[in-house]
């Protein structure tokens, strides 16, 4: 697929050069110094070839997208700066994607664009940038190291350094996956009243917000945090579900209809860059919908969402166990008739 390979390593202590020297022209070493970016870019001044492209060590390019990116490699525009490319990292129990976003892969070697953040690093790109179909996938063995990241941000804080816009917002996501929901609150509301996030992050950071409010049963925050994010664009169907599901769990199942039914009939974004949640641009809010009207005593239109639920996953349980209920439900209403 690639002309060249090149293999950075930070510090393994087991048999990973030994394997990397099979396979890559290079396997070269670089010293651990708590920064991703520092590392990444090293690895970029190693390449000879017009263009770059990068992949971490847990991701693969199933067999489909390596032809794509053969067919891509034969009819890649030289005036080309920077290719985007999804990015799947969640699935459910079937192998459908639940989660994905687009990073920039392929880029202009001359262009010499640089690595930034010590974690939760990004390659700024500029110039001629387009979108290509291939898909890497995520293929997580085993989790980071527990408190990695925050413990990266934390020496940086320590030592006097300023976090970036960005870096504020990233470390607010890595508070609240530790548990430390007060915090993260803290530094999620400093990223949005900044008024310098990029919107994509700035909408993502409303949901997050939403779910530590959420866990302090700040009822009332979550559900402003969540409206706020309606400010940097129109409705997201991911945010149009977490507010369904907020007035599900409060029991008005009318106000939970009504924002599963907003969030069906919204059309995914083509060309966003932002964290998409496959999931919400379909059957999440047909399942919650097939689910509320029944409770609402309406089973006609429940059943009618429970189809539509079945033409985005068709094997899926909650799908089939709802089709046995609703032939359950219409054998007893025949059984009374008679």
């Amino acid at each position: 697929v690639v002309d060249e390979i090149i293999v950075v390593d930070t510090g393994s202590a087991d048999s990973t050069k030994e394997i990397a020297l099979e396979f890559a022209d290079k396997v070269l070493d670089f010293p651990w110094v708590d920064d991703f970016s520092k590392a990444r870019n090293f690895s970029f001044a190693q390449a000879t070839m017009d263009y770059i492209f990068w992949m971490d060590a847990d991701d693969i390019l199933l067999p489909a997208d390596q032809r794509k990116l053969k067919a891509l490699k034969e009819t890649i525009a030289p005036s080309v700066d920077a290719v985007m490319m999804k990015y799947d990292t969640a699935f459910d129990a079937s192998g459908n994607v639940t989660f994905s976003y687009y990073r920039e892969r392929l880029v202009k070697r001359t262009r010499a664009f640089v690595w930034k953040e010590a974690v939760h690093e990004y390659l700024e790109v500029s110039g001629n940038i387009t979108c290509s179909d291939v898909h890497i996938t995520h293929n997580k063995i085993k989790t980071a190291a527990p408190g990695r990241n925050i413990a990266i941000y934390e020496k940086l804080l320590d030592s006097g350094e300023n976090l970036s816009t960005r870096g504020i917002y990233y470390y607010a996501r890595e508070l609240k996956d530790c548990g430390r929901m007060e915090d993260a609150a803290c530094f999620f509301n400093r990223f949005l009243d900044s008024g310098k996030g990029w919107f994509e992050d700035n909408i993502a950071a409303c949901r997050e917000l939403a779910v530590c409010y959420a866990a302090a049963g700040r009822r009332d925050a979550q559900l402003q945090a969540l409206t706020r994010s309606f400010i940097y664009d129109t409705p997201r169907a991911e945010t149009c579900c977490a507010l369904g599901y907020a007035w599900k769990e409060a029991g008005d199942l009318k106000r939970a209809s009504f924002w599963f039914k907003l969030a069906a009939t919204l059309e995914k974004p083509t060309q966003s860059w932002g964290f998409i949640q496959e999931d919400c641009w379909g059957y999440i809010p047909c399942i919650e919908l097939a689910v509320c009207y029944d409770k609402m005593g309406m089973s006609d239109l429940a059943e009618q969402y429970n189809r539509r639920a079945g033409e985005f996953k068709p094997d899926d349980p909650a799908v089939k166990f709802n089709q046995d209920y609703f032939r359950s439900l219409k054998e007893k209403t025949e059984e009374r008739k008679s």
